[in-house]
């Protein structure tokens, strides 16, 4: 078995599940500006269901339980472009969302009373800004995008997401988070600005740039977008960063399988009691050690540890960490390793895994797994439904740079997890979306049934948004969703979005 990035491992759950069912950069502001701002324009950048580019804008989003219809379609190029789409929606009284890569997994944007979208696809400028000092992206950029342009032109890079088709626009404003965080921080550790098109109290739109600067009259704006969330407080159309690190000159991508069929009940709560004590003992002294351990359902064949580690130990580096997690269980079934020039390892993966329905949820741990949940976690991927194949808890690495963060610096409040936790039930047909959805709620609400049936204890991630939360039929806990994403930032939060957005023209499920 090839190396595998985890939207490709996804995909292949996902498929199983399906089977049982049925650019140069530009230099400087003024020269991104241009070239961006003369992409699209004029009456062929409002697409309505007539024009034959209606169906891939509307149906581009990653999560086929949501394909929204709007009335039309705002392709932009600049933030001049926004500001105008903006006003339009405003003046028509419609219901106006943004997209820029298409990964979000609620219907934030795919809702049917979402009226206008603006896509953010042609704004792809990566440059950097003299004047501020700071390298500029723009919100429709890929991450892929931004690694390429950003290393080939300068040597450095952004810390940030694993999959390089996700959008810039919407990962940054969630915290941003990948491979590098352990070493380097999240990427809103190094957002020096956003510019965001706000709407004010007499609905007029307008472009704002905010800084962290202190004596920035806008600075909540940006505060906000160091974690609060997109499409919440406007449209960001760029965000600038500074201090990129260089990254590794290579890194050791692997894969490890442990076979189900060795995993009874004793070997693999062994196995997870292994992993998430080697984290809390030992994962700050490993900052280059990135992991994702999928515990895939037993239909699946395996779960597997992906990930990647650099520097010049990195094979010593994951061979004592393979052999701890062995530990009275013995190794893997199988172990596939590749050693890759940075780029390369960054950019792979892109392959389109768009087509399947999904629901997904998200918590943090700041301890292991205790042995109940290890238990429930248990029973839940080994139940005996064949038609759920497609559902896995991801246990990824955390921590280190992340954590040294004081947890008001940002938007981004966990800052002192060992490990971030991704559910996924994914399937094919619409006709199975109620026994997908409840596997995975179900799986939820009995791994937190100790605090409510969601994790007070550690909080959940924005960027893997889940309406649940906000329900009191899965949230019986005493904490609003809002505390679970945001902690003791919730209020600030809230303080900014009045402030920003006071007509709440910027809203969604799940909008501070």
């Amino acid at each position: 078995m090839s190396v595998h990035s985890r939207r490709s491992v996804l995909r292949g759950a996902a498929a199983t599940a399906g089977a049982l069912a049925a650019g140069t950069a530009a230099t400087t502001a003024a020269a991104a500006a241009t070239t961006t701002g003369t992409a699209i324009g004029g009456p062929k950048s409002h697409v309505g269901p007539a024009d034959p580019r209606y169906g891939f804008l509307a149906g581009r989003g990653y999560n086929e339980r949501f394909t929204g219809s709007p009335d039309h379609i705002r392709l932009v190029g600049s933030t001049d472009d926004v500001v105008r789409a903006v006003n339009d929606a405003v003046r028509a009284g419609k219901r106006v969302a943004v997209r820029s890569g298409g990964h979000c997994f609620e219907d934030f944007v795919d809702n049917p009373t979402v009226r206008m979208v603006i896509d953010m696809g042609a704004m792809t400028g990566v440059y950097y800004d003299p004047a501020r000092r700071a390298f500029a992206v723009e919100a429709g950029a890929t991450l892929g995008e931004a690694y390429r342009r950003l290393f080939l032109g300068w040597g450095v890079t952004l810390p940030a997401g694993w999959c390089p088709e996700v959008g810039v626009g919407g990962h940054v404003a969630a915290g941003g988070y990948g491979p590098l965080c352990r070493r380097h921080g999240l990427a809103v550790d190094h957002l020096y600005a956003v510019e965001v098109v706000v709407v004010d109290r007499a609905g007029k739109a307008r472009s704002v740039i905010a800084t962290r600067d202190a004596t920035d009259p806008h600075r909540d704006l940006w505060w906000a977008h160091t974690g609060g969330g997109g499409g919440s407080f406007g449209v960001v159309t760029r965000y600038w960063f500074r201090d990129l690190p260089e990254p590794p000159a290579d890194v050791l991508s692997f894969t490890l399988q442990w076979s189900w069929e060795g995993l009874h009940e004793p070997v693999f709560t062994r196995l997870v009691h292994n992993h998430g004590r080697w984290f809390e003992r030992h994962g700050d002294r490993y900052p280059d050690l990135y992991t994702e351990f999928l515990l895939f359902r037993r239909q699946q064949g395996a779960v597997m540890l992906i990930g990647q580690v650099s520097g010049a130990g990195a094979e010593r580096v994951l061979d004592e960490h393979v052999a701890a997690l062995g530990a009275g269980v013995g190794g893997p079934t199988s172990r596939t390793q590749e050693r890759q020039p940075w780029l390369v390892a960054a950019l792979k993966g892109s392959d389109d895994t768009f087509g399947w329905r999904l629901k997904v949820k998200s918590g943090y741990l700041r301890r292991p797994f205790t042995d109940r949940q290890i238990a429930v976690a248990y029973r839940h991927l080994t139940t005996d439904d064949p038609h759920i194949v497609g559902g896995a808890v991801s246990l990824n690495s955390y921590g280190g740079r992340v954590n040294a963060v004081p947890p008001h610096a940002t938007a981004t409040a966990h800052r002192d997890a060992i490990l971030k936790l991704f559910y996924l039930s994914a399937w094919a047909e619409p006709a199975d979306d109620a026994r997908h959805m409840a596997w995975i709620r179900e799986f939820y609400r009995d791994m937190y049934a100790d605090t409510g049936g969601v994790p007070v204890d550690g909080g959940a991630y924005i960027g893997y948004p889940d309406t649940d939360l906000a329900d009191p039929q899965w949230n019986t806990s005493s904490l609003p969703w809002s505390t679970l994403y945001y902690g003791d930032n919730a209020a600030r939060l809230h303080a900014a979005k009045r402030r920003w957005d006071p007509r709440n023209v910027f809203h969604h499920a799940l909008t501070p």
